[in-house]
């Protein structure tokens, strides 16, 4: 795949550009390229990644720039690219005489014995016969900058398989319900972790130079081999969140993808260049496709206990709680606080004061003290509105009045930050749950606080690439009646 040219809708380069590119616009069609990093023509090699000959205007149109993120199309999109992606290395590894059943495999980095490491066939510059490994590629700096790749466990975690919805109010576990989403709408739990933060570690920032590394933008990431080891294990949860006995939506707007409203279709490439159309109803569950994975029956353990039942035990309300005690909310969330002004988010961080409004804060403490097995208190959540910048490869750390709330990827930032492109430079929109955070305000009789204090932090090396900004920083409740 990497020795055919650009034009080529079966080369590896083609498929890259698939995700995303930076060589016909800024990952954003309408928007301006690059003139330096991560022009694809600046990339330090390996790879030595071309940059012509284009495909044709139309060719490009059907097919780049294609990756769903920040939605609910976002897990069968991705699934339907991994199915059109194997069977092209299928195709050309039969050829050379290779299995004929070869199926992409995974990297299952929350798996026990060291698999949070990197598979050592990515980390050798040259095979055994001492030619280049087509596996390897220099822009991968990892968590610490420093070139030694793995994921941090925590703060990566497969707790998203513990969501019952899809979809919904809140942050579920697919995303929002959105049209075609190239970035800038509603994140699902899957998404912001394991997904972002995958992203961001693997690729991570260089100690000595301004490049980020190619999995830590979308732009770059499917020129990096391990993005699709990664993107199967995420496949993998999907599954068996699945055969867990959780739904997928049944809304034909999902199930037909957003050509049902009006929007740009699904296409990928088969391997005798054709288009192949397809839909989320087509790549509803892995057996339509004909493969499995081992392990569908790993995730979060069923002994564990729900978030509801968590939550009751931590409050002294109930130790005997069923594991069936979270449910599926639709109450739309009640703003309950906000700061005063955009935050500037750089080297070291920021710090904001989040003040809270009497009647919605009223309402969760409210619910707090009424709270049983049988009427469930109030979620709440931390939202960070309108994050804009270039800095992709950054992560930071949340505290919320000095109380760990998360860590955040700002995976997709620079293309949800472009002006020129479908929305406008909106920007990122990121929550992060604080529920235990308010239980436990109000377990040491502290909800009658006026302001909830937000610190956020760098978390390792950090990209100095332009600036990156938080319009609002504000408090959402959510009601469990």
């Amino acid at each position: 795949m990497q020795s055919r040219s650009l034009d080529d809708p079966t080369s590896w380069w083609f498929y890259a550009a698939i995700h995303g590119q930076y060589i016909t616009n800024n990952d954003d069609p309408g928007t301006p390229v690059p003139t330096g990093y991560p022009n694809w023509g600046k990339i330090p090699g390996v790879p030595k990644v071309p940059t012509t000959p284009l495909p044709s205007q139309s060719t490009m149109d059907e097919y780049w720039d294609q990756c769903q993120h920040a939605g609910w199309f976002f897990p069968p999109w991705h699934r339907g690219y991994l199915y059109a992606i194997e069977n092209v290395l299928r195709d050309i590894i039969i050829s050379l005489k290779g299995p004929k059943d070869w199926a992409l495999p995974y990297w299952n980095y929350l798996g026990p014995n060291g698999q949070y490491r990197i598979p050592p066939a990515f980390t050798q510059q040259n095979l055994p016969d001492g030619s280049p490994n087509p596996l390897f590629v220099t822009a991968r700096y990892g968590p610490q900058g420093n070139g030694n790749i793995y994921v941090q466990i925590p703060p990566v975690s497969q707790n998203c398989q513990q969501a019952k919805s899809y979809t919904g109010a809140a942050p579920a576990y697919g995303g929002g319900k959105t049209g075609f989403e190239h970035f800038n709408g509603s994140t699902g739990y899957l998404e912001s972790n394991p997904h972002n933060l995958v992203h961001t570690q693997v690729g991570g920032n260089s100690n000595s130079s301004s490049y980020w590394g190619l999995m830590a933008d979308p732009g770059l990431a499917g020129l990096d081999p391990i993005f699709y080891l990664h993107h199967c294990n995420i496949d993998r949860l999907w599954a068996a969140w699945n055969a867990a006995g959780n739904s997928n939506p049944t809304d034909p707007d999902w199930l037909n993808g957003p050509t049902a409203t009006g929007d740009r279709k699904f296409y990928m490439p088969n391997p005798d260049k054709s288009a192949w159309q397809f839909t989320p109803g087509m790549v509803n569950n892995i057996s339509q496709l004909n493969y499995t994975y081992e392990e569908l029956s790993l995730g979060v353990s069923t002994a564990m206990l729900s978030k509801n039942a968590m939550r009751l035990r931590n409050l002294a309300l109930a130790d005997d709680v069923k594991q069936d005690t979270d449910m599926d909310s639709n109450t739309e969330s009640e703003l309950a606080g906000a700061n005063k002004e955009a935050l500037k988010l750089g080297a070291t961080g920021a710090h904001t004061t989040v003040k809270l409004d009497s009647g919605g804060w009223n309402r969760v403490a409210k619910s707090l003290k009424a709270a049983s097995k049988t009427s469930l208190p109030d979620e709440v959540y931390l939202q960070l509105e309108g994050v804009k910048g270039d800095a992709d490869s950054n992560i930071y750390t949340v505290s919320v009045n000095q109380q760990y709330a998360g860590h955040i990827s700002l995976f997709g930032l620079r293309m949800a930050s472009m002006k020129g492109g479908k929305h406008g430079g909106g920007g990122l929109t990121i929550r992060l749950d604080i529920t235990d955070i308010v239980d436990k305000l109000h377990l040491d009789n502290d909800m009658d606080t006026s302001s909830l204090d937000v610190l956020i932090q760098p978390s390792g090396p950090v990209s100095d690439e332009g600036e990156c900004t938080i319009e609002r920083v504000s408090i959402y409740r959510k009601s469990q009646q």
